[in-house]
């Protein structure tokens, strides 16, 4: 198999296209990774509160982060309810996670689902 580097990727019309950099589905209550892109661990910080890891870290910290979470099987939260950044604390190596509910309160979720684009 080949690998192909390239610094930018551009489409027909010569615009510029975004690929996700890095990508994990993660046990919350476990810290245990179920399926990553450029992500070499989680660190768990205390509930709700973890530290993702980078396998090659971003080129500087100006990287956004999608997410979404379920407590269980049955319950998704996404938007407002996830607060990806703990206190803007984002690193080129890492950044801080966080799993507050609806009411604001940390929980561990049993699932995590969390993109990174630069």
């Amino acid at each position: 198999m080949s690998t192909i580097k390239v610094d930018t990727i551009k489409n027909t019309s010569n615009v510029e296209v975004f690929t996700c950099k890095a990508w994990v589905n993660f046990n919350g209550t476990t810290a245990g990774i179920r399926g990553s892109g450029n992500v070499s661990s989680i660190v768990d910080n205390g509930t709700g509160n973890f530290t993702v890891n980078f396998a090659t870290a971003m080129t500087d910290v100006n990287y956004a982060v999608a997410s979404s979470q379920a407590y269980d099987n049955n319950v998704v939260s996404t938007g407002n309810t996830t607060n990806p950044p703990v206190n803007n604390n984002f690193a080129t190596g890492s950044f801080r996670y966080s799993t507050p509910n609806s009411g604001g309160n940390v929980l561990d979720s049993t699932y995590n689902y969390v993109a990174v684009f630069r």
